[in-house]
């Protein structure tokens, strides 16, 4: 989808501070951290939110959490702890229509922690 900052980012037309990918994830510093450690999750395919993957992409599903989780040893959250958030739709504060997880860590995490549209 060629409006999808985050398909950008996925096709190479706009920069990012990749920290993992492989063939079916990236995981890149967010713009605008909201904690000391703020990273995202994307699958290289365009899904917007958590409600539009398919049966079909259980797998992808799945990995983009196995990507989290090693996203947050190798930066050496695991530990002492980190939190992952998946907003979905308005409500849900979901910003960017394409499905990201957010990796928050590196402090005490309290509350929704500066996530979401409304906060």
């Amino acid at each position: 989808m060629s409006d999808c900052i985050f398909c950008r980012i996925v096709n190479g037309e706009l920069p990012a501070e990749k920290l993992y990918e492989d063939e079916h994830v990236i995981a890149f510093r967010d713009i605008n951290p909201v904690a000391a450690f703020h990273a995202l999750v994307i699958p290289r395919k365009h899904i917007a939110t958590l409600n539009d993957f398919t049966a079909e992409e259980n797998a992808l599903a799945g990995h983009l959490l196995r990507a989290t989780a090693n996203l947050a040893r190798e930066q050496g959250l695991a530990d002492e702890g980190y939190r992952v958030v998946i907003n979905c739709n308005e409500y849900g504060g979901q910003v960017v229509y394409h499905v990201h997880a957010h990796v928050l860590g590196g402090q005490r995490l309290t509350g929704a922690h500066g996530l979401g549209g409304g906060q």
